[in-house]
C-alpha cells in the first residue's frame, strides 16, 4: 500500500446542505454521479455521501458510526488567513470552536464545526510552508 490518502468521504445527514456549505467557502464541485458530491483537492478528493448510505455500505447501523476524534485540517500560507477563513466558515453556517490563536509549537490555529458536524482545523505552520500549488508536506517544501 502506497503512503497516501486518495479520497476522504464524509457521511452527512443532508448532502445538499453540506455541499452548499463548502460551496460558500469557495469550493467547486467535480462531476459525479447522483447522490454523491465530490470536490477535487490537490492530489485528493473530498466526497460527501448520505450518512445512511455510508452506514449501509460499511455494514453498520448509523448509531455505531459515532463521531471519531478526528479533524480535517486546512493549512494556510499566512497567519492572517487563519482568522479570515474562520470568519468565512462562520458566515457560511459553521460554529467556531476555537478562535484563531497562537499555539505552543509556534503556529496559529483555530477550529470550526461544519453544519454537518465535522470538525475542521485551520492552521498556519511556519515550519511547513506550502508548495506554490498549495500542497502540504509535514516539513514543508524547499523554496
Amino acid at each position: 500500500m502506497e503512503q497516501r490518502v486518495s479520497l476522504i468521504t464524509l457521511g452527512v445527514p443532508n448532502v445538499a446542505e453540506a455541499a452548499g456549505f463548502y460551496e460558500q467557502l469557495g469550493w467547486r464541485r467535480a462531476d459525479s454521479p447522483d447522490g454523491v458530491v465530490a470536490f477535487d483537492l490537490i492530489s485528493q478528493t473530498l466526497g460527501l455521501y448520505p450518512l445512511e448510505a455510508l452506514a449501509e455500505d460499511i455494514g453498520l447501523p448509523v448509531s455505531e458510526l459515532g463521531h471519531g476524534a478526528m479533524t480535517l485540517s486546512y493549512n494556510t500560507r499566512t497567519v492572517e488567513e487563519v482568522a479570515a477563513l474562520l470568519d468565512k466558515a462562520e458566515a457560511a453556517g459553521a460554529t467556531i470552536l476555537r478562535p484563531a490563536g497562537e499555539v505552543f509549537w509556534g503556529g496559529t490555529i483555530g477550529y470550526f464545526r461544519a453544519p454537518d458536524g465535522h470538525i475542521w482545523e485551520i492552521a498556519h505552520n511556519p515550519f511547513s510552508p506550502l508548495a506554490e500549488d498549495g500542497a502540504f508536506r509535514w516539513n514543508g517544501y524547499d523554496s
